[in-house]
């Protein structure tokens, strides 16, 4: 069908959603097109017509394309049935053929059968013969001792019996096994008996051939009767060692050590010269004799130190002996190692068969006696150790002829732990069990001792503690010592046994040398807060309740910051770790941020001008406390990101206190509006504090003051406002003395109230120690609260109570110093140890504060020196 004539092409009939109303509105869209229906209808009648053909045409197709088909699939049946009747005839004629040929060999197979039982009969007859033929022959020459022939007989016999097992139920068998096994008990106790007699008559080399050629019969009989002569061989040689060498004698006591091994020396040459040609070399004869000596000598050893340690007079047994023997005892093993194959097992001996025993060889073979001992010679160890504290603790933290460097250490301590790594291997020699971790503990105990009364001690100095150098040297001897007693323990681990290995602990020694570390650290921040006094002496000097305008920064400001970059540039370029660096910048900050506070409670009254003033100060403060990370770099180089936030973090407490006192009083509403927006709690004895610092003192003005607070805190607004902040309750504010009032003596006075709270009101040296050992036995506390300005913490909490209580009166005379350590102390002169009492709290102090100083190392920066490429402290 054409577009010419009016309508779609024939496309459109074939389409699958074929719809003939649309196709006929296509068709017929106008009132005009309907002249062209007969034309319309008459291409349908054609378009049908063809259709029709087309289809007769395609029925056609398919109709003969069917028959074809079926005609081949009829053929193909036909091909397959005749197939598989030519395979089942194939079958058939397989088992015909199959059949056939078993007749044929059925006889054949009688005869095959018949044939292998003649010749089992026959073989089985040839060897009767033969073991009887061997018997009788065994016989006789076992009568001459012709014991070369019977050796190869006495072969051929066990293995031609070992044909005739299956045949012992036939009585002529069984009574021929029977001969054959009294011939075997005969030549053993024949050739034992000859043994005997020869070695009782002295003819060992007359009949050393006899001999040797009865080790041949010996070995031919089997294990045992090699065993039981080698038994008795070792027996008689060590006969006349054990009379002589009896634990009870003068002989065989701890001093005649020395000649028992010279006996048994003497021994080895005899074997090695007359007997070792009687004996076959796969015997390992000489062997055996060092093991059976070594098993009687551990036995003597073990009773005589027995009776060593019931002494009737009381005295203990002699170390020094005690040591002189066993080194004895190990140099003997040690030829016995040399001299025979190392790494076998001593199997063979019946003292060692146990499982669980790892020594081989002759290790440990007699030095097992006096592990049991061994307690005496940790004993002498200790002692040694405990004369080795007071020297130390008398030694100067740096030699007089040493020059200072940034990796100095102690030398004493590199002295403990050479006199460790010496005492560890010799220990590892006598003894891995028990007394390898008892000396363990006894070096924990004295690492304790080494940092409590060594190093802590050198930090709690009378004379005001150490200088920079000194600090910093403490400091290193400090990381020192924490890097190798970790190593040591590894060290520990590594040759104790294996079921003592989880026993062997150091931790707590690395805590607390860790926490010397960070009183090292804390008496540097000392340092600085010392050389900060001036000028916080000078912002309490100015009246802030006078102030009309704000200025630019006060001038305490710079030279606060001036004094603080000076001595922090002087320390950082002597720490060469970037973590002790960050430690010293985290605790100055919280330091300088916590007496800001103080000094700021010491100022008042503070008007809201003079509070502005002093946030502006804050401020800067704050900026130049972010550059103590970059004291010491390459110009140019950009503040650490992880330090400015710590700086941020720790002095964003002074915002809420100084932004409230910026509120004037007036409208009243303003200002208790701002304390619960900025302080943000609902202590009634808090907002006093704020009222307090703003001069607000009188109770008629701060009445309506406290009533308009008790009113908004009680609204559902601030219901969820905590009970107190711990800045502001923190802080002890009492009234300043009237200016004016006695002039210069008052001014003296005033200076003496508002002095830096971690700080007597006149520095005292002798009061340096007793602040560091109180900032020891606060850390515990400090740790669990970060924000009181713990090392390492947020610095976000408020000063503690005994800090802020010394703004306005000198400290109290100081007490005696403590002993700067705990757990033992060690008398200087005699080497006694005496429990010291009180320093239990202090000791667990200093591993918290160890513990919590090393746990955040992980997370510090770049800092301190530029020359960080120089050789670390851990390559001592």
């Amino acid at each position: 069908m054409s577009q010419a004539n009016g309508i779609k092409p024939a496309d459109a009939l074939d389409a699958v959603d074929y719809d003939p109303l649309d196709h006929l509105n296509a068709l017929f869209s106008h009132s005009s097109t309907l002249s062209t229906v007969p034309k319309v209808s008459a291409a349908l009648r054609r378009h049908q017509h063809d259709l029709d053909r087309d289809i007769s045409a395609l029925v056609r197709a398919q109709t003969t394309s069917d028959s074809d088909s079926v005609r081949r699939i009829q053929d193909a049946k036909a091909e397959l049935e005749q197939l598989f009747a030519k395979i089942e005839g194939v079958r058939e004629r397989a088992l015909e053929t199959e059949r056939a040929i078993t007749e044929m060999t059925a006889d054949i197979k009688r005869l095959d059968g018949t044939k292998r039982n003649l010749t089992l009969s026959m073989t089985a007859l040839k060897r009767l013969q033969m073991l009887t033929t061997a018997y009788e022959q065994l016989r006789g020459l076992s009568l001459s001792r012709q014991y070369r022939e019977c050796a190869h007989l006495l072969q051929a016999v066990i293995q031609l019996m070992a044909h005739f097992k299956s045949y012992r139920s036939i009585d002529q068998i069984a009574a021929l096994s029977k001969n054959v096994a009294d011939v075997q008990r005969e030549l053993l106790e024949q050739v034992c008996e000859d043994f005997e007699v020869t070695f009782a008559r002295g003819e060992v080399q007359l009949k050393r051939g006899m001999l040797a050629e009865a080790c041949q019969v010996m070995d031919a009989l089997g294990d045992h009767a090699r065993a039981r002569l080698v038994t008795w061989y070792c027996n008689t040689q060590l006969r006349e060692y054990r009379q002589v060498f009896r634990g009870n004698d003068e002989a065989g006591s701890l001093d005649n050590i020395a000649r028992r091994y010279s006996w048994f020396n003497r021994m080895l040459k005899t074997y090695d010269a007359e007997h070792a040609v009687l004996f076959p070399a796969s015997w390992r004869v000489n062997e055996m004799l060092a093991n059976a000596f070594c098993e009687t000598t551990r036995d003597d050893y073990k009773g005589i130190l027995q009776r060593s340690m019931r002494r009737t007079d009381g005295q203990p047994p002699d170390v020094n002996l005690l040591l002189s023997c066993l080194q004895e005892t190990l140099d003997f093993e040690h030829s016995l190692e040399k001299r025979f194959a190392v790494g076998e097992s001593r199997s063979s001996m019946d003292t060692v068969t146990s499982s669980e025993e790892k020594r081989h060889g002759f290790s440990q073979a007699i030095s097992e006696a006096f592990e049991p001992y061994l307690s005496i010679w940790v004993e002498s160890q200790d002692k040694q150790l405990a004369t080795l504290i007071p020297k130390y603790r008398q030694q100067p933290i740096k030699p007089p002829d040493e020059e200072f460097n940034s990796q100095l250490v102690i030398p004493s301590s590199t002295e403990l732990f050479h006199q460790y790594r010496v005492t560890l291997a010799q220990c590892a020699k006598l003894s891995t069990g028990s007394r390898l971790l008892e000396l363990s503990r006894t070096f924990g105990k004295y690492l304790d001792a080494y940092a409590q009364q060594v190093l802590f001690y050198h930090l709690a100095d009378k004379t005001g503690g150490p200088s920079v150098e000194g600090a910093v040297i403490i400091l290193n001897t400090a990381d020192y010592c924490f890097t190798t007693t970790n190593q040591l323990e590894e060290k520990i681990k590594s040759r104790v046994d294996e079921e003592l290995r989880d026993k062997v602990d150091m931790q707590s020694q690395a805590d607390l040398f860790m926490g010397v570390a960070s009183a090292a650290v804390r008496a540097l921040v000392h340092k600085t807060e010392v050389d900060c006094e001036p000028a916080w002496r000078e912002m309490r000097a100015v009246p802030w309740s006078k102030m009309e305008s704000v200025g630019d920064q006060s001038s305490y400001v710079s030279i606060l910051l001036q004094r603080v970059k000076d001595r922090s540039r002087e320390i950082l370029r002597c720490l060469h770790k970037p973590q002790y660096a960050r430690a010293y910048c985290d605790n100055l900050v919280d330091s300088l941020t916590n007496t800001y506070i103080t000094n700021i409670a010491a100022s008042k009254p503070i008007s809201e001008t003079g509070a502005e003033q002093m946030l502006l100060d804050s401020y800067v403060l704050k900026k130049g406390l972010a550059e103590l990370a970059t004291l010491n770099a390459e110009p140019g180089t950009p503040p650490n990101p992880a330090f400015v936030k710590r700086v941020h973090q720790s002095t964003a407490k002074l915002d809420p206190l100084l932004k409230t006192l910026q509120v004037r009083s007036s409208p009243p509403e303003g200002l208790v509006q701002a304390y619960l927006i900025h302080i943000r709690d609902r202590s009634e004895l808090n907002f006093r504090k704020i009222l307090d610092l703003k001069g607000i003192t009188r109770k008629p003005e701060q009445h309506p003051l406290i009533e308009l607070f008790n009113a908004h805190k009680a609204s559902p607004a601030n219901e969820g406002l905590p009970a107190s902040n711990p800045l502001i309750a923190a802080l002890q504010l009492t009234s300043q003395p009237a200016a004016g009032a006695g002039g210069l003596a008052a001014l003296k006075d005033s200076a003496v109230a508002h002095s830096t709270p971690s700080l007597p009101a006149r520095f005292d040296p002798a009061n340096f120690g007793t602040a560091l050992m109180n900032a020891a036995r606060d850390a515990g506390d400090r740790i669990a609260s970060p924000h009181l300005g713990g090392v390492g913490g947020a610095g976000s909490g408020a000063v503690s109570t005994q800090t802020a209580s010394r703004t306005t009166s000198p400290p109290p005379p100081p007490p005696p110093p403590p002993l700067a350590g705990g757990g033992v102390e060690v008398n200087g002169e005699g080497g006694e140890r005496v429990p010291s009492s009180g320093q239990g709290g202090l000791n667990e102090n200093l591993k918290n504060f160890g513990k919590f100083f090393r746990r955040d190392m992980g997370s510090f920066g770049g800092f301190g020196r530029r020359d960080e490429g120089r050789g670390s402290l851990e390559r001592r």
